[in-house]
Protein backbone atom coordinates (compact mmCIF):
# COMPACT_ATOMS: atom_id res chain seq x y z
CA UNK A 1 0.00 0.00 0.00
CA UNK A 2 1.63 3.40 -1.26
CA UNK A 3 0.72 6.78 -0.28
CA UNK A 4 -2.84 5.62 -0.46
CA UNK A 5 -6.32 5.31 2.07
CA UNK A 6 -7.70 2.11 0.76
CA UNK A 7 -11.35 1.43 2.49
CA UNK A 8 -12.91 -1.94 1.44
CA UNK A 9 -16.32 -1.39 3.03
CA UNK A 10 -18.37 -4.55 1.93
CA UNK A 11 -21.40 -2.37 0.91
CA UNK A 12 -24.66 -3.94 0.43
CA UNK A 13 -24.84 -5.09 -3.06
CA UNK A 14 -26.18 -7.52 -5.23
CA UNK A 15 -23.41 -9.42 -7.22
CA UNK A 16 -24.08 -9.22 -10.63
CA UNK A 17 -25.59 -12.60 -12.68
CA UNK A 18 -22.01 -12.71 -14.51
CA UNK A 19 -20.58 -12.80 -11.26
CA UNK A 20 -21.70 -15.92 -9.83
CA UNK A 21 -23.20 -17.47 -13.02
CA UNK A 22 -21.48 -17.18 -16.31
CA UNK A 23 -20.74 -19.29 -19.35
CA UNK A 24 -17.30 -19.96 -20.56
CA UNK A 25 -17.70 -19.69 -23.97
CA UNK A 26 -15.47 -22.82 -24.82
CA UNK A 27 -18.51 -25.47 -23.51
CA UNK A 28 -16.79 -28.12 -24.62
CA UNK A 29 -13.86 -26.92 -22.34
CA UNK A 30 -14.22 -26.34 -18.33
CA UNK A 31 -10.92 -25.96 -18.09
CA UNK A 32 -10.81 -22.89 -19.38
CA UNK A 33 -13.48 -21.45 -17.28
CA UNK A 34 -11.86 -18.66 -14.46
CA UNK A 35 -14.06 -16.82 -12.35
CA UNK A 36 -13.12 -14.08 -9.57
CA UNK A 37 -15.53 -12.25 -7.62
CA UNK A 38 -15.55 -8.55 -8.10
CA UNK A 39 -15.13 -7.58 -4.27
CA UNK A 40 -13.88 -9.15 -0.87
CA UNK A 41 -16.94 -11.33 0.33
CA UNK A 42 -18.14 -11.70 3.25
CA UNK A 43 -20.91 -15.57 3.33
CA UNK A 44 -22.74 -16.40 6.65
CA UNK A 45 -22.42 -19.28 7.74
CA UNK A 46 -25.58 -21.48 7.54
CA UNK A 47 -27.85 -18.26 7.70
CA UNK A 48 -26.83 -16.06 10.89
CA UNK A 49 -24.33 -18.35 12.31
CA UNK A 50 -23.99 -22.47 13.10
CA UNK A 51 -25.58 -23.29 16.18
CA UNK A 52 -22.61 -24.58 19.20
CA UNK A 53 -25.29 -26.24 21.75
CA UNK A 54 -22.96 -27.30 23.91
CA UNK A 55 -21.05 -23.66 24.07
CA UNK A 56 -21.73 -21.32 26.82
CA UNK A 57 -21.37 -18.47 24.34
CA UNK A 58 -25.81 -16.81 23.83
CA UNK A 59 -24.76 -16.05 20.70
CA UNK A 60 -23.90 -19.68 19.17
CA UNK A 61 -27.64 -20.48 20.05
CA UNK A 62 -29.42 -17.42 18.87
CA UNK A 63 -31.33 -18.26 16.02
CA UNK A 64 -31.93 -21.99 13.81
CA UNK A 65 -28.82 -22.55 11.82
CA UNK A 66 -30.21 -23.36 8.22
CA UNK A 67 -33.36 -21.90 8.38
CA UNK A 68 -35.42 -19.38 6.42
CA UNK A 69 -35.57 -16.82 9.79
CA UNK A 70 -31.81 -17.27 9.47
CA UNK A 71 -31.04 -16.81 6.13
CA UNK A 72 -33.46 -13.62 6.35
CA UNK A 73 -31.88 -11.91 9.31
CA UNK A 74 -28.13 -12.75 8.09
CA UNK A 75 -29.27 -10.89 4.97
CA UNK A 76 -30.12 -7.27 6.93
CA UNK A 77 -26.62 -6.85 7.13
CA UNK A 78 -23.75 -5.95 4.35
CA UNK A 79 -23.27 -9.50 3.57
CA UNK A 80 -22.62 -10.99 -0.09
CA UNK A 81 -23.87 -14.40 0.20
CA UNK A 82 -25.53 -17.28 2.99
CA UNK A 83 -23.42 -20.69 2.72
CA UNK A 84 -25.89 -23.61 3.76
CA UNK A 85 -25.72 -27.97 3.60
CA UNK A 86 -27.85 -29.70 1.12
CA UNK A 87 -28.79 -33.06 1.11
CA UNK A 88 -31.83 -34.82 -0.33
CA UNK A 89 -34.38 -37.13 0.81
CA UNK A 90 -34.99 -40.70 0.20
CA UNK A 91 -38.11 -39.43 -2.11
CA UNK A 92 -35.89 -37.06 -4.30
CA UNK A 93 -36.37 -33.34 -2.55
CA UNK A 94 -33.49 -31.27 -1.48
CA UNK A 95 -33.24 -30.30 1.97
CA UNK A 96 -31.39 -27.78 3.90
CA UNK A 97 -29.61 -29.26 6.98
CA UNK A 98 -26.10 -29.85 8.05
CA UNK A 99 -25.86 -33.37 10.67
CA UNK A 100 -26.27 -37.02 8.61
CA UNK A 101 -28.20 -38.15 11.18
CA UNK A 102 -31.26 -36.83 12.98
CA UNK A 103 -32.25 -37.14 16.62
CA UNK A 104 -34.77 -37.49 18.81
CA UNK A 105 -36.29 -38.57 22.03
CA UNK A 106 -38.65 -40.94 21.82
CA UNK A 107 -40.33 -42.50 25.48
CA UNK A 108 -37.21 -41.07 27.05
CA UNK A 109 -34.64 -42.82 25.00
CA UNK A 110 -32.66 -41.05 22.27
CA UNK A 111 -33.12 -42.24 18.81
CA UNK A 112 -31.37 -41.30 15.06
CA UNK A 113 -32.03 -41.88 11.79
CA UNK A 114 -30.16 -40.98 8.52
CA UNK A 115 -31.71 -37.88 6.96
CA UNK A 116 -30.98 -39.27 3.60
CA UNK A 117 -33.17 -42.28 4.47
CA UNK A 118 -36.55 -40.50 5.32
CA UNK A 119 -39.10 -39.34 3.20
CA UNK A 120 -39.70 -35.42 2.90
CA UNK A 121 -43.01 -35.40 5.56
CA UNK A 122 -40.82 -37.25 8.01
CA UNK A 123 -37.76 -35.02 7.70
CA UNK A 124 -40.07 -31.49 8.21
CA UNK A 125 -41.85 -33.22 11.17
CA UNK A 126 -38.88 -32.64 13.38
CA UNK A 127 -38.75 -29.42 15.42
CA UNK A 128 -41.23 -26.61 15.47
CA UNK A 129 -44.04 -26.66 13.24
CA UNK A 130 -45.29 -23.92 11.11
CA UNK A 131 -48.78 -24.23 13.41
CA UNK A 132 -46.61 -23.72 16.39
CA UNK A 133 -46.44 -27.58 17.70
CA UNK A 134 -42.95 -29.53 17.83
CA UNK A 135 -44.42 -33.19 18.21
CA UNK A 136 -40.86 -34.53 17.58
CA UNK A 137 -38.06 -32.77 19.59
CA UNK A 138 -34.69 -32.25 18.00
CA UNK A 139 -31.35 -33.23 19.48
CA UNK A 140 -27.84 -33.17 18.45
CA UNK A 141 -24.64 -35.11 18.85
CA UNK A 142 -21.48 -33.66 19.11
CA UNK A 143 -17.98 -35.12 17.97
CA UNK A 144 -17.09 -36.19 21.36
CA UNK A 145 -20.26 -37.91 21.78
CA UNK A 146 -22.58 -35.58 24.12
CA UNK A 147 -25.97 -35.29 22.75
CA UNK A 148 -28.06 -31.91 23.43
CA UNK A 149 -31.46 -30.90 22.96
CA UNK A 150 -31.60 -28.51 20.11
CA UNK A 151 -32.65 -25.18 22.28
CA UNK A 152 -32.48 -22.44 20.59
CA UNK A 153 -33.75 -18.29 21.76
CA UNK A 154 -35.61 -17.84 18.03
CA UNK A 155 -36.80 -21.61 16.62
CA UNK A 156 -37.43 -22.04 12.79
CA UNK A 157 -39.14 -25.00 11.14
CA UNK A 158 -37.29 -26.97 8.70
CA UNK A 159 -37.03 -26.09 5.35
CA UNK A 160 -35.92 -27.45 1.76
CA UNK A 161 -34.16 -26.18 -0.82
CA UNK A 162 -36.87 -25.12 -2.70
CA UNK A 163 -38.17 -22.93 0.23
CA UNK A 164 -34.76 -21.06 0.33
CA UNK A 165 -35.20 -19.59 -3.09
CA UNK A 166 -38.70 -18.44 -2.54
CA UNK A 167 -38.97 -17.39 1.00
CA UNK A 168 -35.08 -15.72 1.19
CA UNK A 169 -34.63 -12.26 0.35
CA UNK A 170 -33.11 -12.16 -2.76
CA UNK A 171 -30.33 -9.35 -1.77
CA UNK A 172 -27.95 -12.46 -0.88
CA UNK A 173 -26.77 -14.87 -3.26
CA UNK A 174 -26.35 -18.81 -1.96
CA UNK A 175 -23.42 -21.11 -1.20
CA UNK A 176 -24.73 -24.21 -1.42
CA UNK A 177 -22.49 -27.19 0.27
CA UNK A 178 -23.33 -30.49 -1.00
CA UNK A 179 -23.52 -32.77 1.71
CA UNK A 180 -22.22 -36.45 1.77
CA UNK A 181 -21.74 -38.92 4.88
CA UNK A 182 -18.03 -39.20 4.99
CA UNK A 183 -18.18 -42.14 6.02
CA UNK A 184 -20.26 -43.81 3.29
CA UNK A 185 -18.95 -44.64 -0.06
CA UNK A 186 -21.20 -43.44 -3.27
CA UNK A 187 -21.09 -44.56 -6.87
CA UNK A 188 -21.59 -42.60 -9.72
CA UNK A 189 -25.40 -43.73 -10.41
CA UNK A 190 -25.88 -42.43 -6.71
CA UNK A 191 -24.16 -39.33 -7.11
CA UNK A 192 -25.80 -38.28 -10.21
CA UNK A 193 -28.88 -38.80 -9.10
CA UNK A 194 -28.42 -36.77 -6.14
CA UNK A 195 -26.87 -34.01 -7.63
CA UNK A 196 -29.57 -34.32 -10.73
CA UNK A 197 -32.14 -33.65 -7.95
CA UNK A 198 -30.67 -30.59 -6.23
CA UNK A 199 -30.26 -29.02 -10.32
CA UNK A 200 -33.57 -29.82 -10.81
CA UNK A 201 -34.21 -27.30 -8.39
CA UNK A 202 -31.48 -24.63 -9.01
CA UNK A 203 -32.96 -24.80 -12.21
CA UNK A 204 -36.17 -23.86 -11.67
CA UNK A 205 -36.00 -21.47 -8.97
CA UNK A 206 -32.50 -19.63 -9.04
CA UNK A 207 -33.75 -17.29 -11.71
CA UNK A 208 -30.51 -14.43 -11.28
CA UNK A 209 -29.42 -15.13 -7.79
CA UNK A 210 -25.48 -15.51 -7.88
CA UNK A 211 -25.21 -19.00 -6.71
CA UNK A 212 -22.00 -21.02 -5.84
CA UNK A 213 -21.90 -24.94 -4.98
CA UNK A 214 -19.22 -26.49 -2.76
CA UNK A 215 -18.46 -29.64 -1.61
CA UNK A 216 -15.60 -31.41 0.43
CA UNK A 217 -16.80 -34.49 -1.47
CA UNK A 218 -14.37 -34.76 -4.51
CA UNK A 219 -16.35 -36.88 -6.70
CA UNK A 220 -19.56 -34.91 -5.88
CA UNK A 221 -17.39 -31.60 -6.86
CA UNK A 222 -16.14 -33.23 -10.26
CA UNK A 223 -19.63 -34.55 -11.14
CA UNK A 224 -21.64 -31.51 -10.53
CA UNK A 225 -19.05 -29.10 -12.69
CA UNK A 226 -19.60 -31.28 -15.45
CA UNK A 227 -23.51 -31.73 -14.98
CA UNK A 228 -23.48 -27.95 -15.61
CA UNK A 229 -21.81 -25.08 -16.81
CA UNK A 230 -23.51 -22.09 -15.17
CA UNK A 231 -22.95 -22.01 -12.06
CA UNK A 232 -18.61 -22.13 -10.03
CA UNK A 233 -17.85 -24.80 -8.39
CA UNK A 234 -15.97 -25.03 -5.26
CA UNK A 235 -13.97 -27.63 -3.52
CA UNK A 236 -13.50 -27.58 0.15
CA UNK A 237 -10.63 -28.76 2.20
CA UNK A 238 -9.69 -28.49 5.31
CA UNK A 239 -6.00 -28.38 3.96
CA UNK A 240 -4.45 -31.01 5.99
CA UNK A 241 -6.20 -30.19 9.29
CA UNK A 242 -7.34 -33.47 9.33
CA UNK A 243 -6.93 -36.73 7.67
CA UNK A 244 -8.92 -38.96 5.53
CA UNK A 245 -8.71 -41.87 3.63
CA UNK A 246 -9.57 -40.21 0.31
CA UNK A 247 -5.98 -38.26 -0.23
CA UNK A 248 -7.74 -35.83 -2.32
CA UNK A 249 -9.06 -34.53 0.85
CA UNK A 250 -5.37 -33.89 2.72
CA UNK A 251 -3.94 -31.04 1.60
CA UNK A 252 -3.91 -27.68 -0.69
CA UNK A 253 -1.49 -29.30 -3.17
CA UNK A 254 -4.69 -32.01 -3.83
CA UNK A 255 -7.09 -29.53 -3.54
CA UNK A 256 -5.55 -27.10 -6.51
CA UNK A 257 -4.60 -30.65 -8.60
CA UNK A 258 -8.54 -31.41 -8.36
CA UNK A 259 -9.00 -28.15 -9.29
CA UNK A 260 -7.18 -27.83 -11.95
CA UNK A 261 -7.89 -31.51 -13.45
CA UNK A 262 -11.50 -30.57 -13.23
CA UNK A 263 -12.29 -27.21 -14.22
CA UNK A 264 -13.37 -26.31 -11.00
CA UNK A 265 -13.24 -22.41 -9.94
CA UNK A 266 -12.12 -22.18 -6.62
CA UNK A 267 -11.40 -23.46 -3.38
CA UNK A 268 -12.71 -22.74 0.05
CA UNK A 269 -10.15 -23.64 2.88
CA UNK A 270 -10.41 -24.24 6.95
CA UNK A 271 -8.32 -20.81 7.90
CA UNK A 272 -6.36 -22.79 10.22
CA UNK A 273 -4.67 -24.06 7.12
CA UNK A 274 -4.34 -20.74 5.08
CA UNK A 275 -2.51 -19.45 8.35
CA UNK A 276 -0.60 -22.43 8.78
CA UNK A 277 0.72 -22.27 4.88
CA UNK A 278 0.60 -18.71 4.21
CA UNK A 279 2.31 -19.99 0.72
CA UNK A 280 -0.59 -21.45 -0.17
CA UNK A 281 -2.59 -18.51 -1.10
CA UNK A 282 0.12 -17.64 -3.98
CA UNK A 283 -0.11 -21.23 -5.04
CA UNK A 284 -4.04 -21.21 -5.80
CA UNK A 285 -3.82 -17.54 -7.39
CA UNK A 286 -1.01 -18.59 -9.64
CA UNK A 287 -3.49 -21.70 -10.30
CA UNK A 288 -5.73 -19.08 -11.43
CA UNK A 289 -8.62 -20.18 -8.77
CA UNK A 290 -10.63 -18.38 -6.48
CA UNK A 291 -10.05 -18.80 -2.26
CA UNK A 292 -12.21 -18.33 0.86
CA UNK A 293 -12.28 -19.66 4.29
CA UNK A 294 -14.08 -21.35 6.69
CA UNK A 295 -13.51 -21.62 10.38
CA UNK A 296 -14.40 -20.17 14.09
CA UNK A 297 -10.97 -18.04 13.59
CA UNK A 298 -13.08 -16.52 10.98
CA UNK A 299 -14.86 -14.95 14.07
CA UNK A 300 -12.01 -11.99 14.66
CA UNK A 301 -11.78 -9.72 12.62
CA UNK A 302 -8.25 -9.38 12.80
CA UNK A 303 -7.66 -12.77 11.38
CA UNK A 304 -9.63 -12.01 8.50
CA UNK A 305 -8.24 -8.41 7.67
CA UNK A 306 -4.98 -10.71 7.79
CA UNK A 307 -6.85 -12.86 5.23
CA UNK A 308 -7.23 -10.14 2.73
CA UNK A 309 -3.68 -8.75 3.11
CA UNK A 310 -2.86 -12.60 1.90
CA UNK A 311 -4.99 -12.36 -0.91
CA UNK A 312 -8.45 -15.01 0.06
CA UNK A 313 -10.75 -13.48 -1.38
CA UNK A 314 -14.29 -14.19 1.02
CA UNK A 315 -14.89 -15.55 4.26
CA UNK A 316 -17.65 -17.81 5.97
CA UNK A 317 -18.25 -16.22 8.91
CA UNK A 318 -20.52 -17.12 12.26
CA UNK A 319 -20.73 -13.66 14.03
CA UNK A 320 -22.51 -12.10 10.69
CA UNK A 321 -23.41 -8.79 12.73
CA UNK A 322 -20.34 -8.19 14.58
CA UNK A 323 -18.23 -9.18 11.88
CA UNK A 324 -19.75 -7.21 8.65
CA UNK A 325 -20.04 -4.52 10.56
CA UNK A 326 -16.57 -4.11 11.38
CA UNK A 327 -14.92 -5.21 8.27
CA UNK A 328 -17.42 -2.41 6.62
CA UNK A 329 -15.45 0.00 8.60
CA UNK A 330 -12.18 -1.28 7.71
CA UNK A 331 -9.80 1.18 6.38
CA UNK A 332 -5.89 1.03 5.64
CA UNK A 333 -3.64 4.25 6.08
CA UNK A 334 -0.20 4.22 4.60
CA UNK A 335 1.56 7.52 5.96
CA UNK A 336 4.82 6.37 4.41
CA UNK A 337 5.37 10.10 3.36
CA UNK A 338 4.44 11.51 7.15
CA UNK A 339 7.04 9.10 9.30
CA UNK A 340 10.33 7.46 9.35
CA UNK A 341 10.78 4.13 7.54
CA UNK A 342 10.37 2.33 11.20
CA UNK A 343 7.95 -0.71 10.13
CA UNK A 344 5.36 0.62 11.73
CA UNK A 345 3.53 2.72 8.60
CA UNK A 346 0.18 0.43 7.55
CA UNK A 347 -2.57 1.22 10.14
CA UNK A 348 -5.61 -1.32 10.14
CA UNK A 349 -8.60 0.82 11.79
CA UNK A 350 -11.38 -1.09 12.87
CA UNK A 351 -15.22 0.46 13.84
CA UNK A 352 -16.17 4.03 14.82
CA UNK A 353 -13.57 6.22 15.20
CA UNK A 354 -13.72 6.34 19.52
CA UNK A 355 -13.73 2.40 19.37
CA UNK A 356 -10.91 2.12 16.53
CA UNK A 357 -7.83 -1.01 16.94
CA UNK A 358 -4.68 -0.06 15.26
CA UNK A 359 -2.61 -2.87 14.08
CA UNK A 360 0.74 -1.83 12.39
CA UNK A 361 2.85 -3.69 9.95
CA UNK A 362 4.79 -5.62 12.73
CA UNK A 363 1.81 -6.69 14.21
CA UNK A 364 0.74 -8.32 10.98
CA UNK A 365 3.97 -10.07 10.87
CA UNK A 366 3.41 -11.25 14.34
CA UNK A 367 -0.12 -12.34 13.60
CA UNK A 368 0.94 -14.43 10.57
CA UNK A 369 4.16 -16.01 12.77
CA UNK A 370 2.20 -16.62 15.89
CA UNK A 371 -1.63 -18.13 14.37
CA UNK A 372 -0.08 -21.27 13.24
CA UNK A 373 1.09 -21.75 16.55
CA UNK A 374 -1.75 -20.92 18.29
CA UNK A 375 -4.02 -22.97 16.00
CA UNK A 376 -1.95 -26.12 16.79
CA UNK A 377 -3.46 -26.41 20.59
Amino acid sequence: FVQQEINIALEPMALSVSSAKFSSGVEDDKTKDEFCFPKFVVMGHRGFGMNMLQSPDEKMKSIKENSILSFNVAADFPIDFVEFDVQVTRDGYPVIFHDIFMFTQEKGVITEKRVTEMPLHEFLSYGPQKDGANVKPMFRKTKDGRIFEWKVMKDDPLCTLQDAFVKVKRSVGFNIELKFDDNTVYGEEALRKTLGNILKVVNEHAENRPIIFSSFHPDAALLIRNMQISYPVFFLTNGGCEIYKDVRRNSFDEAIKICKEGGLQGIVSEVKAILRTPNAVQRVQDSKLSLISYGQLNNAVEVIYLQYLMGVEGVIVDMVMEISEAIASISVRNKEDEEEDDGRKSMIMFGEERTKVKISKDEIAFLTKFAPKLLQQ
